[in-house]
């Protein structure tokens, strides 16, 4: 072969079932053979008998990152999609709640509930269905009125955009019941790791969801693009090796019950709702975002605590979470960080469309209503102060008297929680830039400018680099 002047230095290869893509690139890797010959061989060769033996048991763990499974997820609640798209390593999309009505979807209710709460739940949620959609229709006539359509933009624009833009309103009575698809692209280590996160979930819902797809992955794929495409199992030897995962649930557990025996009092802290932190001590750090997770403390407080405990204090919290870890655990994501920290009080849907943002680390606190609810200004703008806020009250009153967790499911994604998202300077510039956009939504807009400002009054030569649209210049009609 005359590699001075090769005929075809680059070659695509054809879609062929994710386990066999990874068999072959992997068997590439590892000898002198071509592309060509390497595929040969993987047609005369068991690829799950090479998985089982180099990936699950000998623990190549690249081997699986060669093969990317293609799953959609449909009819599943928004609370579940949450949870699918928890993953760093992670291709996908759920649908948009800007784009399209929930009025008549229906919603998902927790697997788990008796039938007596399973009815005031369906009670409660179509009371806020019903809410959304009058919701809808006032802020979409009351935004006619203040925004003419222009005399360049064609009726049937003006109208998508006046409806995309109601529905940006109307969403906040949306809740995280009701359903959505998710569509994903993972490697088969990811998926793996999802799987078993999924199988160890407190929700009913997304265990179920968690067989569900190592079944899938037993199986030939359910529908396919083109008509002769490989009808071959997607991932068979995956699905034999996805336990649900036990490490998780057990440090949670074992951090919780250490934190409700030796963390003082609550302090009474005045912070923003966006809140930056710039680490310097970083097993401090690492404790503080343990122990976050597990309570409702600002993770400010958490910090200053852990970096004036003694070293045997924390290295308590730090042995803890390492004493449950299995053979094959990573360490527990908490042990990630960044040097901006940044700890949020925003609405759950400002945090489903930060969620997206793959380039940080990102932690919750359990869902609660204890922080109270965001009113966007349309709301009061079309007359609708009053309804608005008795339907959320309502929502919140009949969560409450529903078990955990399954309670969380009712909580409308008006509903303020907490949480933390570490990152490196250029995510906060990119934030910065994107989510301010006038395109965007106007609640994280309003998180992405706060990131801005925080960075600006700490470090002022790096903060004038952040790029970002003040939240005041809009332009609704723009999409």
């Amino acid at each position: 072969m005359n590699l001075d002047s090769p005929a075809r230095r680059v070659l695509t290869l054809a879609p062929m079932p994710p386990e066999k893509c990874a068999f072959a690139l992997a068997r590439y890797s590892r000898s002198p053979d071509s592309i060509h010959q390497s595929l040969e061989w993987v047609r005369s060769h068991d690829s799950r008998k090479f998985l089982e033996s180099f990936y699950f048991q000998y623990g190549h763990a690249s081997i699986a990152d060669l093969g990317h499974p293609v799953l959609c997820l449909e009819g599943i609640s928004e609370l579940a999609a949450t949870e699918i798209e928890d993953e760093p390593l992670w291709d996908g999309q759920a649908r948009s709640s800007r784009y399209q009505d929930f009025a008549r979807s229906g919603f998902v209710t927790p697997p788990e509930l008796e039938p007596g709460d399973g009815n005031r739940y369906r009670a409660a949620g179509a009371a806020l269905l019903e809410a959304y959609t009058r919701t809808h229709a006032r802020v979409a006539a009351h935004l006619c009125e203040k925004l003419p359509k222009p005399e360049s933009m064609a009726e049937d624009a003006y109208r998508r955009n006046i409806a995309a833009r109601a529905f940006d309103v109307a969403r906040y009575l949306l809740f995280l019941g009701v359903p959505t698809g998710v569509g994903q692209v993972a490697s088969i280590r990811t998926l793996e790791k999802q799987i078993r996160r999924l199988k160890a979930s407190e929700y009913q819902e997304l265990r179920e969801i968690g067989g569900e797809m190592a079944a899938a992955c037993a199986a030939p794929p359910a529908c396919a693009l083109e008509e002769n495409a490989p009808r071959e199992a997607v991932a068979p030897t995956l699905a034999k090796y996805v336990d649900a995962d036990a490490y998780t649930p057990a440090l949670r557990q074992d951090l919780a019950l250490w934190a409700r025996q030796n963390l003082p009092a609550p302090a009474s802290l005045d912070l923003p709702g966006v809140d930056l932190v710039r680490p310097a001590d970083t097993a401090a750090d690492i404790v503080a975002t343990l122990l976050y997770p597990v309570t409702d403390r600002p993770f400010r407080e958490l910090y200053d605590l852990a970096a004036a405990w003694p070293a045997a204090r924390r290295n308590e919290v730090l042995n803890l979470a390492l004493a449950s870890r299995g053979k094959r655990d990573d360490l527990p994501r908490q042990f990630r960080g960044g040097p901006y920290v940044f700890d949020i009080v925003m609405d759950i849907g400002a945090y489903r469309d930060l969620h997206r943002h793959r380039r940080c680390h990102q932690y919750r606190q359990s869902y609660t209503a204890r922080l109270g609810f965001e009113t966007p200004p349309a709301v009061a703008g079309a007359g609708l102060a009053a309804e608005y806020r008795a339907a959320i009250e309502q929502a919140h009153a009949a969560a409450a008297a529903l078990p955990a967790p399954a309670s969380h499911y009712l909580l409308p994604f008006a509903t303020r929680s907490r949480f933390l998202f570490k990152m490196d300077f250029a995510e906060v510039e990119y934030m910065a830039r994107i989510r301010t956009g006038v395109k965007g939504h106007f609640s994280y807009r309003q998180v992405a400018w706060e990131m801005k400002r925080r960075v600006e009054e700490q470090e002022p030569d790096l903060g004038r680099l952040l790029q970002a649209t003040p939240p005041w210049v809009e332009d609704p009609l723009v999409r």
